[in-house]
Order: structure tokens, then sequence, then C-alpha cells
């Protein structure tokens, strides 16, 4: 059986100077004269360097972040894809990503992006409510994020989607509605991304002026694992939960306040476990858990969070239980029957 290659994205961040959106959110600067501060020959340059390192027998991609990348010139889009291309047609790289937004996807940007075979774009979709994208500064009507999303489909070319659970305006319940919406267009992959206040955006002095309530840690678990798990369920490759501390501080910027964690996905996936083992132990008293070795953590949480708060049980590794299985009072139950009971449902 022929194991399936290691997938690897060389970064290449992108700041789009010319943006002219001032979303709430985002602390791009606006420099005049200058569209972005990366040249074709820097993308060179990070290629390489990665080259120098990634393992040759791997799936890379050339990963386009940070910016608005088709809100750039035609030209200096054609200029980076061209450079990729040389790498493409040597087979030294496997493919090219990059996130824009939704209200940058058009049918010429889309005829050169397939061109020059790109295999993913993402979407900073961020919420899809139209009331929460107005609070936003992303004054664009939510019609615009479906027709982007089946133009992309089209071109048969991979959909990424970017939420932003935590925005002015949202809720649980707005937040989780958008993850639904999100069901419905059927992305490949997906990244949650809880909402931070950045240093010297708009949402900071809406923060110092009382007009936004930051978003703390528990509120923003809460949340993201509801919509984790719904995606989840419905086949939707979740890539990525709260940023990385490099994507936040290379975007020129510091977090201010939010819920910030580097195992933010962790914590929240803890939490789904802590709460189906909870019931199971309130229900039938004491708890008897096997599961393979690589689900250890999720039982017992971020700092032994969950062996702390379950009180006394049994653990025992067991290898020979798939890694989407756990057995509990010598019952079996599948990582689909977890995720459901998360979400209250009972098939």
């Amino acid at each position: 059986m022929q194991m399936e290659k290691k997938h690897y994205n060389i970064p290449v961040f992108i700041s789009h100077f010319g943006c002219p959106n001032a979303c709430v959110f985002c602390n791009q600067k606006k420099i005049n004269g200058r569209e972005t501060d990366v040249t074709a020959e820097d993308v060179r340059n990070i290629i390489e360097e990665y080259l120098g390192f990634l393992p040759e027998n791997s799936y890379k991609e050339v990963a386009f972040f940070g910016g608005t990348f088709t809100g750039i010139s035609m030209g200096k889009q054609k200029e980076y894809l061209e450079t990729v291309k040389e790498y493409l047609d040597k087979g030294l790289v496997q493919g090219i990503r990059l996130s824009t937004r939704p209200d940058y996807i058009n049918t010429e940007v889309m005829e050169q992006l397939k061109k020059y075979n790109v295999t993913t774009i993402e979407l900073g979709v961020q919420s899809l409510d139209e009331e929460v994208l107005k609070k936003s500064a992303r004054y664009y009507p939510v019609e615009t994020v479906y027709k982007a999303c089946e133009m992309i489909k089209s071109y048969g070319i991979d959909l990424g989607i970017q939420l932003m659970p935590g925005l002015p305006g949202s809720t649980f319940e707005s937040d989780f509605e958008s993850a639904e919406k999100v069901v419905k267009i059927a992305p490949q992959n997906a990244r949650v991304y809880p909402t931070l206040i950045i240093k010297d955006t708009e949402m900071e002095k809406m923060y110092q002026r009382g007009e936004y309530e930051v978003f703390s840690m528990d509120e923003a678990v809460k949340r993201c694992r509801k919509i984790c798990a719904l995606l989840e369920l419905n086949g939707i490759n979740i890539i990525r939960v709260g940023l990385q501390p490099s994507e936040d501080l290379r975007n020129g910027g510091v977090a201010a306040e939010g819920a910030f964690h580097p195992a933010f996905r962790e914590i929240a996936d803890g939490e789904i476990y802590f709460d189906f083992l909870k019931k199971i132990k309130d229900r039938e008293v004491f708890l008897e858990i096997k599961a393979n070795e690589k689900n250890i953590s999720k039982i017992v949480g971020i700092k032994k969070r969950n062996s702390v708060r379950l009180g006394k049980f049994q653990l025992d590794i067991d290898n020979a239980l798939d890694t989407s299985e756990i057995s509990v009072n010598n019952k079996i139950y599948s990582r689909r029957d977890i995720l459901m009971e998360e979400l209250g449902c009972n098939e």
C-alpha cells in the first residue's frame, strides 16, 4: 500500500498595501505608490530556502498568504505565478494556494489562476451574516460570497473558507449559522480564527471606547468547538483553529487582547471529549477508558485539565483501537459519535 505524501506549505506573505478596504480587525498599512513589499526575486529566494530543507519526496505547495492576492494588479499576480511556474514545471513544487477576499474573484482573475495551475483558493469569508460584515467594514452582500465560491468550484480549484467567530455584532447563534451556511457551500477545507484585537486597528479603538467586548477564552472555545464539530461531521477538512504566533506577528502587529493560545485547537477538542466523558460518568458512575496512544492527550486535556475535573477513572492505552475511536466501559465510540453528542444530535 502506497503511503500518502506528507504535505508542506512554502509560505509567501504578500502584503497588499494598495488595499482600498479598511476592515476593523485588519492592520494592513496603506502606503501610496507601493502595491506590495514582495518582489518576484523574494518569492524565488523563499522557495529555494524551503526546498533546501523540505523532504524531497513530499507534496509541496507555494502558499501566498497575508493579503488580498487577487486584489493586486493582474500584472503583479502574473509575475508571482510565473516565478512559481518554473518550479512546477520542474516538479520541484506540486501546487499553488492563495488567500483572497470574496469580492476580488471574477472571470478574468480565475482564467489567469487556472492557467497557472493554482490548486487551492482560500476565501476570507469571516462571516455569512450581513450585519456582522457591515459592522466589520466588509461592505459587500453575502451573495458575493456564494458567487465567488461557485466560480472557484466551477474552475475545478479546491475551495477553502476562513471564518472569524466573535466579530463585532456576532453572537453564538450567528457564528454557528455562518458555519451551517459554509456546510451548504461545501468547501474542501476551512480555517477557524477566533477574533483577536490587533494593535493599531479600528477594532482596538472600538474596544477602548467600550463599543466592542473582547472575546474571552471560554467563550471563544465554546463557539469554536461547535463550529469545528459541525464542519468536521460534514467532511470539511479543518486546516487550523486559532492563529499561529508567527501568523499574528508577520502582519506587522501584535495581539492586544483576545482568546489567543498556541494550542487553541487542542483546548477546544479537549473540551469536547471532557463533556462527552462526563455525561457517561454522570450516568454510569465510573469510567474505564481505552484509547489509541494518539488520543490520550484529548482525553486527559491540556495540562491534564480533564483528568482533574473528571476525578478518578481508569485509562489504558490500546493501540489496537483506531485513532478515530475510544472504548468507554467496554463500549466503542467513534469520533463521529463524540461529535454528534457535541452538537446534541441523535442518529
